[in-house]
């Protein structure tokens, strides 16, 4: 970090999509706070190396090392701990790691605040059970939400989040062929990879109604294949701008 610039970082896996590094260096130029930051391709199998050889300030974590970069950390956050992954590292000035999520929270405010969406008494469809769910999930449940169903190409996965966020009252999973007669819901959340790998949904069109709100977790091109099938289904509110 010579000169006073301090040096910053997203890792991921794809991570060429990635506006951070513009949206820094913007905050940097208006701010005049001198800083780097940049974007790192690091696949699951190599990222423990390339983030112990990192000597940055702190560091954002994207798919799919949310939840790698846990044990990693020799601090984490309450909501980290609680939900098991991480998207923002900070060096703590014995130079290890503290880890924390801003993703649930963040989730909650952009709904609310931008979007307008009222959450009381909403049921949720969450596609995914990744550590993007996980953050949305755990954060949606400290809501009034009235329930939240989860579907994930491998139920298993969907299954042990259900668990994991231990209010069976209000959460259960499902799937795509067990959806026939279940009516539209009021907000339905992608926060699966698919679009990242061209994937597209299976999603039955009628789970979307003219009124349910349809937000993807990521955004630009990642989103286009969500965005697309939800006004294609009839939506007529979507979102696609959370940061990853």
């Amino acid at each position: 970090m010579a000169g006073g610039v301090k040096r910053f970082a997203v890792f991921g896996d794809p991570i060429a999509h990635s506006l951070s590094p513009r949206i820094h260096a913007a905050f940097s130029k208006q701010t005049n706070i001198p800083l780097s930051y940049e974007a790192i391709h690091s696949p699951s199998a190599t990222f423990e190396d390339q983030l112990a050889k990192f000597d940055g300030a702190g560091a954002n974590i994207t798919l799919p090392l949310k939840s790698l970069v846990v044990p990693i950390c020799a601090e984490l956050s309450d909501f980290a701990r609680r939900i098991g992954a991480v998207n923002t590292l900070s060096r703590r000035l014995d130079d290890h790691w503290r880890g924390d999520n801003t993703d649930g929270p963040g989730l909650i405010q952009d709904l609310v605040e931008r979007h307008g969406v009222n959450l009381y008494g909403r049921r949720v469809l969450m596609l995914g059970a990744g550590g993007a769910a996980r953050a949305a999930a755990f954060a949606l449940l400290e809501t009034d939400i009235d329930s939240l169903v989860i579907t994930n190409r491998t139920p298993e996965r969907a299954a042990e989040l259900a668990d994991a966020l231990a209010d069976p009252e209000r959460v259960m999973t499902d799937t795509f062929a067990d959806f026939r007669n279940e009516h539209a819901f009021d907000i339905v959340i992608d926060a699966t990879s698919a679009g990242h790998t061209g994937g597209r949904h299976k999603l039955p069109k009628h789970l979307i109604a003219p009124t349910t709100v349809c937000y993807h977790l990521s955004y630009g091109t990642a989103a286009q294949h969500f965005v697309a099938f939800a006004r294609e289904a009839g939506a007529k509110r979507e979102g696609d701008k959370m940061l990853r």
